[in-house]
C-alpha cells in the first residue's frame, strides 16, 4: 500500500484555493469594502483556505463558512438559496437545523465549477453587503481559471 495513501480527489488544489482567497481580498480593497473574511471549501466541504483581514468582526469567519457550506449542502449558489429561503422558509429552516446552523442562505456563497460543470468546492465571503461579498468571491474564482456559480439564472 502506498504511503501516504493516494487517490483522494478533493477538487480544488491548494494553489487554486490560495489564488481565490488572495484575489477576493484584493478585489475588496479595490472596491474599498469593509474588512473581509474569505473561506474556501473543497469538494468534501472541508476547509482548504481561509483569510481574515484585520478589522473583521467576530462572527465573519462563521458567516463566510455558512455561505460556502450552505451552497455545498444543496448544490446551489447563495442567490438561489436566498430565493428558496423566501419561497420555502420551512424547508430552509429544516436544512439549517440539519446543517447544525452552519448554512447562511444569502449571496456571497459561490460554488466553484470546472470547465465541464463539476463542482470542485465553494467560496464564502463575509464582511460587507452580501452582493459586494459575492463580487469578491467571483473575482477570486475567475482568477483561478475556474467558473463561479452564484445561483443566479441570468
Amino acid at each position: 500500500m502506498p504511503h501516504p495513501p493516494i487517490g483522494f480527489q478533493h477538487g480544488l488544489t491548494l494553489e487554486q484555493a490560495h489564488t481565490i482567497a488572495h484575489t477576493a481580498l484584493q478585489e475588496g480593497r479595490k472596491l474599498s469594502l469593509a474588512p473581509l473574511t474569505v473561506l474556501v471549501l473543497d469538494a468534501a466541504a472541508q476547509l482548504k483556505a481561509a483569510l481574515r483581514e484585520d478589522g473583521c468582526s467576530l462572527m465573519r469567519p462563521a458567516i463566510a463558512h455558512g455561505k460556502a457550506f450552505g451552497a455545498m449542502g444543496l448544490g446551489f449558489g447563495g442567490r438561489e438559496l436566498a430565493k428558496r429561503a423566501q419561497a420555502m422558509p420551512g424547508f430552509m429552516n429544516a436544512f439549517s437545523d440539519l446543517a447544525g446552523g452552519a448554512a447562511v442562505p444569502v449571496p456571497g456563497g459561490v460554488l466553484v465549477r470546472d470547465s465541464s460543470g463539476m463542482i470542485l468546492g465553494a467560496v464564502g465571503v463575509s464582511g460587507d453587503a452580501s452582493d459586494k461579498d459575492e463580487l469578491c468571491a467571483v473575482a477570486g474564482i475567475r482568477a483561478a481559471g475556474l467558473t463561479p456559480d452564484t445561483g443566479d439564472d441570468a
